[in-house]
């Protein structure tokens, strides 16, 4: 059979070699773009498990990811569901012709965006992240609509609650066992303890209910954050009460509150299972999270170190066409939007994909007082030389041609070259 001719979109099954590789494979093969046609039915896709009769689905779509190894691919890969990739294989295999367009864009179905962030508090790559998000929130105000996530480990399917009931996975775990969180510090003996850290998830979670949940805001939330994170983020005062209540205070959230809150949810401590902690146990297997930190701007995932640009370019394009909150428009092309935001919409640095040469005012305010300074130094030093110069002359001017008698109009005991001595600070004609 011969060669297909470029471009072409070449259609793999999963299955026997990595994504990375089946990809690299088609490049070299000189496909332009790849789709990889899933083997497996979702669980949730009906339809599919009934006309595949199968007994195995899949609970999550799987993820499409680089394993560190394919820095060398240049063309674009998707990842299609067997349901959708049957119907393309059977117009195929009826030698029908098919053609497929690949691109990229966010859902963008009204006027608001709904964005999640799934992390822990341990976590180190989103800590950035959200010390500064803060702006970002209060500046799209009611227009995006932010839900924060705590990711926690099944301490059930983990194995960490005994047959008897017993915590086998010790001071991981809470409730007996049954929700856990990795060891920050690999030290199971000194520091921060996965329990702890379940613990400040229960904590945020209860601070969200009451702070941001009605507005998807949460300025006292994003305040708590930072305050922790400034305060507690270590393992002496990770889970300090005195340092937990300072960030309470400084952050105004009542402690009284989030703490019957955490108890009221069933608690961290008793045989018995948590509300708060069972729903986002569930919420995190619906979503199929399995990197963390992950954003999610409506339902599309942003994995990986999220940044405050990254994130806030993403909801700016989650907009329907020209339902945009003013904000984007002030600042999604700003290189730095963070600044810009914080400068109410003023951006005062350069213009994301501007090649035209131009700079923003403040950068060109900042050069034009650099340069003044400059000249201006330069033309003190210069009259500072040329003064010293002249004095010079003028001295060796008086000391050979000024004559040296006594008497006359100088007074007593003077010359003519005590003048030229004192540096020229009296005239020399009255």
């Amino acid at each position: 059979m011969a060669s297909w001719p470029t471009p072409y979109i070449l259609m793999l099954d999963r299955g026997g070699c990595s994504f990375v590789q089946k990809v690299r494979n088609a490049q070299k093969s000189g496909a332009a773009g790849v789709l990889i046609a899933d083997n497996t039915c979702l669980c949730s896709d009906a339809d599919c498990v009934s006309a595949n009769g199968e007994d195995v689905c899949q609970t999550a779509e799987p993820i499409m990811a680089d394993d560190g190894s394919g820095s060398d691919i240049s063309i674009p890969s998707f990842l299609m569901f067997k349901k959708d990739a049957d119907s393309v294989k059977a117009e195929l295999r009826a030698n029908h012709p098919v053609q497929i367009e690949m691109t990229w864009a966010l859902p963008s179905p009204d006027d608001r965006v709904e964005y999640d962030l799934w992390t822990v508090p341990s976590d180190l790559v989103s800590r950035d992240f959200q010390k500064n998000f803060k702006e970002v929130a209060v500046a799209l105000g009611d227009r995006a609509y932010f839900t924060p996530h705590q990711y926690i480990y099944d301490g059930v399917k983990s194995h960490c609650q005994g047959a008897d009931g017993e915590n086998m996975c010790f001071n991981l775990c809470t409730n007996n066992g049954r929700y856990c969180a990795t060891d920050p510090d690999n030290d199971l003996d000194h520091g921060i303890s996965g329990a702890d850290v379940v613990k400040e998830s229960l904590r945020r979670i209860c601070i969200w209910k009451h702070y941001g949940e009605s507005d998807g805001i949460g300025k006292e939330w994003w305040d708590y954050i930072a305050e922790f994170l400034h305060r507690c983020d270590t393992p002496d005062y990770f889970a300090n009460d005195d340092c937990i209540k300072d960030a309470f205070k400084h952050s105004k959230i009542d402690a009284g509150t989030i703490d019957r809150c955490m108890n009221d949810s069933g608690g961290l401590t008793a045989d018995a299972p948590n509300a708060f902690l069972d729903l986002e146990m569930a919420a995190q297997t619906r979503r199929g999270v399995v990197v963390l930190p992950t954003a999610f701007v409506n339902t599309v995932a942003l994995r990986g170190a999220l940044t405050v640009s990254t994130v806030f370019s993403a909801i700016c394009a989650g907009f329907l066409d020209g339902t945009e909150p003013q904000i984007c428009a002030q600042c999604a092309k700003c290189s730095d939007e963070l600044s810009c935001i914080k400068n109410k919409g003023k951006c005062n640095s350069a213009i994301k994909g501007d090649s035209s040469g131009k700079v923003s005012t403040r950068t060109f305010t900042v050069s034009l007082l650099a340069v003044v300074a400059a000249f201006g130094g330069i033309g003190y030093l210069h009259w500072k030389k040329t003064r010293d110069e002249m004095r010079d002359q003028v001295r060796g001017i008086l000391a050979e041609y000024m004559p040296l008698e006594d008497g006359g109009d100088n007074p007593a005991g003077s010359s003519p070259m005590d003048f030229a001595r004192r540096g020229g600070t009296a005239h020399l004609i009255s």
